[in-house]
């Protein structure tokens, strides 16, 4: 990879946050606004579902909202402007995509290079493009809010004077422990830590970031240790649910045999050995059981060879890549959802389910507890006998599915909803804004 620019990229002293309510509601002007996502779209993970509805919160708000994204791009509201910023897209169309007028740019050497080597550098080189495009056509904006690019160009943008905050997740440090402690030996090992590797890049650009804010409380605090910073310098907006759009369908009958699952990969960090193998606990009690999953494992991957191995080919149905109408459908027509995360930095499967009144077993991983209270059945992460145990009680019961049905609509409607998230991040662009021009 080319090499990177000096960690000592700004001047400006540190400081500690000053304490604004986040849900002052002072009557202000309207911003515009410029997010930023590498790559952006639903179906990928939770950043992408959090540009989507975080955008369209802001324009209902009153905001001038525009998204600048890498490949693959995000599904936004009508009313959001997109700005594609294309780069190589290689984990979509592999090296044979590569033509020679590709590689007269530096960003696309960097960016096929790092491919080639098993890295990941998509991060590093949207950061190169948005830098240059920002420079020539960004200065009308009162806000440019990066979703968890954390690459030097990020930086370089703080540096040239840009009003300018990161939302950081979670720190993607978790994903490297956990799958690192799934690998089965020192080369797989080697080829996670060498996809990883971008991870020092983030380490270096989020201690120096002025203005960082999170989705949850129990983020805050491993973000702080991972990153060694401190956790009153970072904010807390919590995500919300579209609750006009995951909402209980009125003329939906749902299937007693369907548990449901949003597994968006096999990455160990989503837990899905543990879901499986809870699944399969229960067959012999509930032989006509199916267990559908809105993510498809790779093919020849662990998931799959698990799912042989365990018997479960002909009780499993998966589905990817659907619109959000048909994810709502899922929701709605399932009776038991399980979020089997050993960690999550907030839990988006769990509150789209609870908005949608189905009844969820979650495990106690990362922020999953802060979403789901006491209105869904939590087990503990890595235990497929403990969601084999709660799966079994709420099959066994109707009116238990229907009690945490509706404790979890109603948990969602008071605490999770992008009108509330929407007003207490433009009250922190304000607070962030006062303090630049302070």
């Amino acid at each position: 990879m080319a090499s990177t620019p000096t960690a000592a990229t700004s001047t400006k002293p540190a400081f500690k946050a000053k304490v604004i309510p986040l849900d002052d509601a002072r009557p202000r002007r309207a911003l515009k606004v410029c997010l930023l996502g590498y790559r952006s779209a639903p179906y990928g993970g939770g950043q992408g579902i959090y540009l989507k509805y975080l955008s369209k919160a802001l324009v209902e708000a009153g905001h001038t909202v525009d998204v600048i994204s890498g490949q693959p791009y995000p599904h936004l509201d009508p009313r959001v402007n997109l700005i594609k910023m294309p780069g190589m897209n290689l984990f979509e169309t592999g090296l044979g995509s590569i033509r020679p007028h590709h590689l007269r740019s530096m960003t696309n050497i960097i960016e096929w290079s790092g491919k080639l080597t098993g890295a990941f550098s998509e991060p590093y080189c949207f950061g190169r493009r948005v830098v240059k495009y920002l420079k020539n056509h960004g200065r009308h904006y009162d806000i440019i809010h990066d979703n968890q690019c954390l690459s030097y160009g990020m930086l370089e943008l703080q540096k040239r004077n840009f009003p300018f905050i990161t939302t950081i997740h979670h720190p993607i440090t978790s994903d490297l422990s956990i799958a690192l402690k799934a690998a089965k030996n020192w080369r797989e090992r080697l080829l996670i830590r060498r996809w990883h590797s971008f991870l020092i890049m983030q380490r270096q650009v989020a201690r120096q970031l002025h203005h960082v804010v999170t989705v949850s409380e129990r983020s805050r605090q491993d973000i702080a240790v991972a990153f060694d910073m401190q956790p009153a310098g970072i904010s807390v907006v919590l995500n919300g649910i579209d609750t006009e759009e995951f909402r209980p369908l009125p003329n939906t009958v749902k299937n007693p045999n369907r548990v449901m699952a949003a597994v968006s990969s096999d990455q160990p960090l989503k837990g899905m050995r543990y879901l499986l193998e809870g699944v399969a606990k229960v067959l012999p009690k509930y032989p006509d059981l199916e267990l559908l999953l809105v993510g498809q494992p790779k093919e020849g991957g662990e998931s799959s060879a698990l799912i042989n191995d365990l018997g479960l080919s002909k009780h499993i149905r998966c589905v990817s890549g659907i619109s959000t109408e048909d994810l709502v459908g899922f929701y709605n027509e399932a009776s038991v959802v399980i979020v089997p995360s050993v960690y999550e930095g907030f839990g988006l499967p769990a509150g789209e389910a609870m908005a949608c009144g189905t009844a969820v077993i979650s495990t106690d991983g990362g922020a999953l507890p802060e979403v789901v209270g006491d209105a869904a059945i939590q087990v503990p992460v890595r235990d497929s006998s403990a969601i084999a145990e709660a799966l079994d009680a709420l099959l066994a019961s109707p009116a238990k599915r229907e009690q945490l049905a509706a404790a979890g609509r109603q948990r969602i409607e008071e605490l999770f909803c992008w009108r509330r998230a929407a007003q207490q991040m433009t009250n922190y662009y304000w607070q962030v804004l006062q303090r630049e021009n302070s």
